[in-house]
Formats: C-alpha cells, structure tokens, sequence
C-alpha cells in the first residue's frame, strides 16, 4: 500500500502542479490581453481626441479670419440693424462660441492665447481700426502666439 500510496500521491501533486501552473499561464495570458486592448483603446481615444481637437482649431482659425475682415471692412458710420452690424456680431458670436471650445478641449496657456487674440478682435471690430499699419502686427503677434500653443498642446 505504501508504494500505491506513493503513486496516488505523486500522481494527485503532478496533477495540481500542472493544474497551477495551466492557471497562472492562461491568468498571464488573460492580464497581458487586457493591457494591450485598453492600450489600444488608450490610443484610439488620443488620436479621437486629436482630431477633435484639430476641427476645432480650424473652426477658430476660420471664424478669427472672418472677424478680422470684419473689422477692416468696418464702416465709419454703422447703425445697429446696419448690414455689417448684423454681419459682424454673428461673426463675433461665431467667434466667441469657438474660442470657448477651445477653453473645452486645450489646456489653459492655449485658450489665454486663443482669449487675448478673440478680445484683440472684438475690440477693433467694435471700436474700430484707427491705424491699420499698427493692427496688423497685433494681430500677427496674437496669432503666432496662438498657433504656437496650440501647436505644442498638439504635440
């Protein structure tokens, strides 16, 4: 009995080792699986958001451009109801509406910038342009300073 005993024993500790270590494998296997499909999805939720990003920043860099012709385009006399104070305060709302957006979906050095360039805007929209010699360098300084953020939260 004491050899049979032997046999059953080894045979059952052959067994469970085997069972154990089939189990830690296909657990490793399992985990290992797991990481790499929350690494994907991980990925794809970056490049999403990327590209969300992206649309939103061409949306703000088209809307800038339209302000900016609004504010060169503005008449000395303007009524309220005039043509282009309807045309200029929709641009402006337009304007407002994606540099929130970008408040949304940028980190805050980006929309400072992107709000120093907007409230640039909105006063020589409203308040006129009295040296053009003088916006335009503004602008362009407002605007790098802009796109330069932008580009490194893209990055």
């Amino acid at each position: 009995m004491d050899g049979q005993l032997v046999t059953a024993i080894t045979s059952l500790s052959g067994v469970v080792l085997g069972g154990g270590l089939s189990w830690l494998v296909q657990s490793n296997t399992q985990r290992m699986s797991s990481r790499t499909e929350q690494r994907k999805q991980d990925i794809a939720r970056a490049d999403a958001r990327r590209a969300e990003r992206l649309v939103h920043l061409e949306r703000f860099i088209a809307v800038a451009a339209d302000a900016e012709r609004m504010a060169f385009e503005r008449p000395a006399d303007w009524a309220p109801g005039d043509s282009w104070c309807t045309a200029a305060q929709d641009a402006m709302n337009r304007l407002w509406v994606a540099e929130r957006m970008l408040q949304v979906l940028y980190p805050p050095d980006v929309h400072t910038s992107a709000r120093d360039y907007y409230r640039r805007i909105n006063r020589a929209v409203w308040d006129g342009v009295p040296d053009l010699k003088a916006l335009y360098p503004a602008l362009d300084e407002l605007r790098d300073a802009f796109l330069a953020a932008a580009r490194s939260a893209l990055d």
